[in-house]
């Protein structure tokens, strides 16, 4: 598999902080980013929001809106999940990518990160996709790891889809072993299923029809 890194990309050069406002505007008119890193000497001080960019004076600087400007950054040593948190906590589709020592190296585009995400085991291999929810003490991601593999499943990958203070919301993604009897042993483990299942289903439906007999035979 590609290594992320790979995706950083210098397609633009990042805005200079002493480039003028109304540059900058051309720039975003032409373009569909809704941020764009600004640097001072090479350094990066923060991305500046196309949203903002229209209500700024064309004839001043970048550097004259230092106080607008973002902080969001990824580090090139992350894994491709935080990356995605990082897209997704700040509502943007580029985020500036550093080095451990701060230097701006380039950025990432979102649509290059959704790829990349397609080429993963978890989207692109076959298997099923389980939801799952439990209260916050009590889940562990060795015990879900665990109760897949103990009825011979194989784990493709899993992630925390929602959270709040109480619960947590797990999406797991499996190939091989029994999905029934992994669906039961989340049960028996008290963790609640949230997605639907072909047994499930028909497990539902018998009961449905066993409901509506028992209406029947006492008209």
């Amino acid at each position: 598999m590609t290594d992320i890194k790979n995706y950083i990309t210098n397609d633009y050069k990042a805005i200079n902080s002493y480039e003028t406002i109304g540059a900058v505007q051309d720039f975003f008119a032409d373009l569909h980013f809704s941020h764009f890193p600004v640097i001072e000497e090479e350094i990066f001080i923060g991305s500046i929001a196309a949203d903002d960019i229209e209500t700024f004076d064309s004839d001043k600087t970048a550097i004259d809106y230092k106080y607008t400007l973002e902080h969001f950054f990824a580090r090139s040593n992350m894994i491709w999940l935080d990356v995605l948190e990082v897209f997704a906590k700040n509502h943007t589709n580029l985020v500036p990518v550093l080095d451990e020592n701060n230097k701006y190296l380039g950025y990432y585009e979102i649509q290059d990160i959704i790829k990349f995400f397609h080429e993963t085991p978890f989207l692109k291999e076959q298997g099923a996709i389980i939801v799952v929810r439990k209260n916050t003490v009590d889940y562990s991601m060795s015990q879900i790891t665990q109760i897949v593999e103990s009825n011979n499943g194989k784990l493709l990958g899993l992630f925390i889809s929602d959270s709040d203070i109480n619960t947590v919301q797990v999406t797991i993604k499996i190939n091989l072993g029994s999905l029934n009897e992994i669906i039961q042993t989340f049960r028996r483990y008290n963790y609640e299923i949230l997605s639907e299942h072909y047994e499930d289903n028909y497990i539902n439906n018998l009961k449905e029809r066993s409901d509506y007999l028992d209406k029947y035979m006492n008209m």
